[in-house]
């Protein structure tokens, strides 16, 4: 009976570290695929564009409207704040 539950625990500890390692294989693997460098001085790739241009992307400040609408100055929040007479 000792050798089954002896047998069976080492079958369990050994395929788990079995996983472990192939799961920390993996991610090693693919995290230092990203680490190469892609545009400017940077050394993680932030987006498919910067990988195909290689150039580093241009941010917007926050203040900077973005598109046709200003999400935060709409008609419908504008009526929204108004004082109510």
């Amino acid at each position: 009976m000792l050798d089954a539950v002896l047998g069976t625990l080492a079958g369990v500890v050994s395929s788990s570290l079995f996983v472990l390692a192939l799961v920390v294989g993996f991610c090693v693997l693919f995290g230092l695929v990203k680490l190469r460098r892609t545009a400017g001085r940077g050394a993680v790739v932030k987006s498919l564009d910067e990988t195909l241009t290689h150039l580093p992307l241009q941010y917007l400040s926050p203040g900077t409207p973005h598109g046709q609408v200003d999400q935060l100055h709409t008609p419908e929040l504008i009526e929204a704040a108004a004082p109510k007479s």
